[in-house]
């Protein structure tokens, strides 16, 4: 880990505003950040620490250890102008809890996109449902920490709501840092069979199966990417991304959403971004990815829900 790039708090916030300022940008639109209850969230970090099972044994040093209030604000000076509270159980009778910690963290922090969560149990489709009443825009589910089928029969009326909806899922369901018992494409697959119009957004690039989820977001026009980890030094020594695909995520540039993982990343925020320069995609595509592919996406799904805008 020595060779990852350092943090410098004192120069980051303007580098980053830096990097959208140079693209024309009004900000950033970052669909994958965590923000849970805070006991909750310090657990995640012990696990981390521990270099649990599910981080692939790999050292993961959390590079914004900090409280709520000052990580809100740091996203801020980044110019991050709508983020997430990608929160998510490990087992049942836990999501509905979450979910009603949403609803107020989304309340006190208005640039903060509400979200919500699921788990293939009875009465998700009660409480799924009450949660897209209150306002929630992006839903999370976490296959591989949950270690649940995402075709499992309970999750189905959920899904269809979702779908119905036009809701969009941010699905960590790639096998990486550590596979999973239903993690890979073709979970994935049978699910959006079923489920064709579900607005699936795919965490981390699918990593380490790029290529299959890339076909997947071909095959199907409403699923997409997030970048969270992605490109990365750190993830290119453990999964690289597959150069030749690089033409295949060029034509998907309209589906492609920046994501960061933030706070849980082991080296600074503005390295996601350099990361994602570096592939050489030009200037229109990252502007794409970087706000207005989200843009585009939320405003459209609040319309449905009669929200307003994320920017």
């Amino acid at each position: 880990m020595d060779d990852m790039p350092d943090v410098d708090d004192s120069t980051e916030p303007a580098e980053v505003r830096r990097f959208w300022s140079r693209l024309g940008l009004p900000g950033l639109i970052d669909v994958h950040t965590h923000f849970m209850p805070e006991r909750v969230l310090h657990k995640v970090w012990e696990y981390f620490d521990g270099l649990g099972p599910l981080t692939g044994g790999v050292e993961w040093p959390i590079t914004y250890r900090r409280e709520e209030a000052e990580r809100a604000a740091l996203l801020r000076e980044f110019g991050v102008r709508a983020f997430t509270a990608m929160l998510y159980p490990h087992k049942a009778g836990m999501a509905q809890w979450l979910n009603s910690w949403a609803v107020d963290f989304a309340r006190r922090t208005p640039d903060c996109l509400h979200t919500a969560t699921l788990f293939p149990e009875p009465g998700v489709e009660a409480y799924v449902r009450e949660a897209v009443e209150a306002g929630a825009r992006v839903f999370k589910a976490h296959v591989q920490v949950g270690a649940y089928d995402p075709g499992d029969q309970l999750l189905d009326p959920a899904w269809g709501l979702l779908a119905e909806a036009g809701i969009p899922i941010v699905i960590h369901c790639g096998s990486g840092p550590a596979p999973g018992k239903h993690t890979g494409p073709e979970p994935i697959a049978r699910l959006l069979a079923r489920h064709p119009r579900l607005r699936l957004v795919v965490a981390h690039m699918g990593m380490p199966e790029y290529a299959d989820f890339l076909e997947l977001a071909e095959r199907y026009g409403e699923v997409r990417l997030d970048t969270t980890m992605a490109f990365t030094d750190f993830s290119e020594r453990l999964a690289p991304f597959p150069r030749e695909a690089l033409p295949r995520l060029a034509d998907l540039g309209d589906r492609v959403l920046l994501g960061s993982d933030f706070p849980n990343i082991p080296y600074p925020y503005l390295h996601q971004l350099h990361a994602l320069e570096r592939l050489g995609l030009g200037d229109d595509w990252l502007r794409a990815v970087c706000h207005d592919n989200a843009a585009r996406l939320f405003a459209d799904a609040g319309r449905a829900a009669g929200s307003p805008p994320v920017i």
